[in-house]
């Protein structure tokens, strides 16, 4: 069995320093490693990163994450991710990492996403050149995730980490109008491609915390709002992914 923890939305900034680490002190406790599902600062700033970064002192398992939109709000994205990199988490963007764990080998291929919606509620590649962009990008967000997994073929259990949702069951209770800027079925499309056990994403305040991709691979929206919780543990093992006790 494998331990993942995960969280995202935490929207960090500086006067919430002290606010999570007596929880991540726990982590390690609990879990063989954690995921961060983006949006980790509130307006992208390097110096809202080195907050949580501090906060993450505690945690002793491998930490993976992707960003969110409001990390790169200000356009210093990359100053965020060296930020966290140097705390020693592994920011991926379209990119893998296999964490060793007593429990086995977990492998994260991560991507932040974007969006286009769901069938019934989505964007078309048609029309304006901005439109065509908006499709494009999520297109290439999603070929660059299903590449990352299948990166990590070989591994005791794989998850894809993402910011967007790649189906709609997670967002229920959002309203229909706002799915095409929730998530994209690109990205379960690319899940199920290459294969994973897990999927964890947020960004949805309002939504769901379970749901299944077409192929079914199990889908968990960790938004801390969702999950009303410093972190959820989810427990893999044969196939089944279960929270934590």
């Amino acid at each position: 069995m494998i331990r993942i923890a995960a969280f995202g939305d935490c929207h960090f900034a500086r006067d919430a320093a002290g606010s999570l680490r007596p929880e991540l002190a726990r982590v390690s406790e609990r879990a063989d490693v954690l995921l961060l599902a983006g949006d980790l600062t509130r307006v992208g700033a390097p110096e809202e990163a080195e907050v949580l970064a501090a906060e993450l002192d505690d945690v002793t398992v491998p930490i993976a994450a992707v960003l969110g939109n409001h990390d790169f709000h200000t356009d210093r994205e990359k100053e965020v991710a060296d930020v966290l990199g140097e705390a020693g988490v592994h920011v991926l963007e379209g990119t893998s990492v296999v964490l060793s764990t007593p429990n086995g080998s977990v492998g994260v291929a991560g991507v932040k996403g974007f969006g286009t919606g769901f069938p019934g509620a989505m964007c078309s590649d048609f029309g304006e050149p901005e439109m065509k962009a908006f499709v494009r990008h999520s297109h290439e967000a999603a070929t660059r995730l299903r590449d990352a997994l299948e990166d990590v073929q070989h591994c005791d259990a794989r998850v894809a980490l993402m910011h967007y949702a790649p189906v709609a069951d997670t967002l229920q209770g959002e309203r229909l109008e706002i799915h095409p800027f929730l998530g994209s079925y690109h990205l379960a499309e690319a899940i199920d491609a290459a294969g994973a056990d897990l999927a964890v994403h947020g960004h949805a305040h309002g939504g769901s915390e379970k749901g299944m991709t077409p192929g079914g691979v199990y889908v968990r929206n960790v938004a801390q709002p969702v999950i009303r919780a410093a972190y959820r543990v989810y427990c893999l093992e044969r196939g089944s992914v279960e929270a934590c006790a």
